[in-house]
């Protein structure tokens, strides 16, 4: 099937296939094409050019996309939109006055969230799931990470991890998936931490891995969670069953995770809210891509990620949402585009490349996604008729997207 895209008013992101990130100075770069067309086969890019150059092509669909900007879809880097239920008295007792940590230590937080997904059946827990994919599908995200870590035993994390399985069996959008076990310690493990490590290590990776569950590995890795040691120790054990590690770091102190991550080539490291300049000269060179969670910061009213001091050291930089029930229980990466530029006084340019090609590099799909890419996948967002891609983070509350097209057919 070919479907054919005319008088595109600008086709944003266009690449060449070496194109895997952009970093530093070049981040300020989004290549375009004024009044554009843009061929799709079956479900990939075939073709694109400006109008002048446009080809007699026989296509099955034509959309006329006269004013619209063209763009990749969203590249989602980081989320736990696989959860139960909601934390909602907890977002008023911040309001209260009580911290994150306050309301983690008094049985909040993530343990909360585990008692709820434990209580929960596998079948419930995809339906809820399948819900909110469907919502940030919508909102334009066309590739999505999916982390474990509500479960907190074998069973509840393997739970979540075939939900994450099911979700990409039976949605048309690529999925990837961590096994994030090493996200809290469970009540019963507060006095004999090894004892869960050694859990997370002989018996949920040899089952995640006999059921090939997982891409990735994560830990948090933050006072009072998982120390730079303990990190260590189970990303070891991943790399030793073939998952890369994507870490938990610096969200409220600086302790030496993204040291450990680097020296562990982890494929990203997330959060980084709280940097020190040893923190990004860590990151020179690195194969670890940072990704800042700008809505965490907003929700939870705690420091931005500093993108403009890391990238004027050269370093690239990823957008994603965090997208969770306790600190950002939203995964509408406009919003994320939005706040970088607002808050973070990153440039559209600059928020555009690290919510699409950056993204995709940071859950290890660049060759697939990310940009406008003759071979890629044709996942696009078409906007409505807007004055500029400025437009998108400038009117962060409207909906700016007239529709999705992901694998090439428009998502309904």
């Amino acid at each position: 099937m070919t479907t054919l895209l005319i008088n595109i008013k600008e086709l944003l992101q266009v690449r060449n296939n070496d194109i895997v990130k952009v970093s530093g100075a070049a981040m300020a770069i989004l290549p375009s094409i004024k009044n554009a067309f843009l061929v799709i086969k079956d479900d990939l890019i075939s073709d694109f050019g400006t109008m002048d150059d446009l080809p007699v092509i026989t296509a099955d669909t034509t959309i006329d996309a006269n004013g619209k900007i063209v763009l990749p879809t969203w590249c989602d880097s980081h989320t736990h939109i696989v959860y139960a239920g909601n934390r909602e008295q907890e977002f008023v007792d911040r309001i209260n006055g009580l911290t994150y940590e306050e309301i983690a230590n008094r049985g909040g937080g993530i343990l909360n969230s585990a008692q709820k997904l434990n209580e929960t059946s596998e079948e419930d827990l995809y339906l809820q799931s399948a819900s909110r994919l469907k919502e940030v599908m919508q909102l334009g995200t066309g590739a999505i990470e999916i982390k474990s870590g509500y479960g907190l035993t074998v069973e509840g994390e393997l739970k979540m991890l075939r939900v994450i399985k099911k979700l990409a069996q039976n949605f048309p959008i690529a999925i990837q998936s961590t096994f994030l076990g090493a996200h809290a310690f469970p009540t019963l493990y507060q006095e004999k931490k090894q004892a869960y490590i050694d859990l997370i290590i002989n018996e949920m990776l040899p089952k995640i891995a006999k059921e090939n569950l997982a891409d990735f590995i994560d830990v948090f890795c933050e006072s009072g969670y998982f120390t730079v040691a303990q990190t260590e120790e189970i990303i070891k054990a991943g790399a030793h069953y073939g998952l890369r590690s994507k870490i938990h770091v610096n969200q409220f102190n600086s302790i030496g995770g993204i040291q450990i991550g680097v020296q562990n080539n982890a494929l990203s490291v997330d959060h980084l809210e709280v940097m020190t300049h040893e923190d990004i000269l860590a990151l020179k060179d690195a194969v670890t891509m940072p990704v800042a969670l700008p809505s965490c910061s907003y929700f939870l009213s705690i420091p931005y990620t500093p993108a403009r001091a890391m990238m004027a050291e050269g370093l690239p930089l990823a957008l994603a949402t965090d997208y969770n029930p306790g600190s950002t229980p939203s995964g509408n990466m406009n919003f994320v585009v939005a706040t970088a530029c607002i808050k973070m006084k990153m440039t559209p340019e600059e928020a555009i490349n690290a919510a699409t090609i950056n993204g995709a590099y940071a859950m290890g799909i660049a060759k697939t996604h990310g940009s406008i890419t003759i071979g890629k996948k044709a996942n696009l967002i078409v906007t409505k008729e807007i004055s500029s891609f400025y437009q998108l983070p400038y009117a962060f509350g409207s909906n700016l997207i007239d529709f999705v097209l992901i694998e090439g057919k428009v998502y309904e």
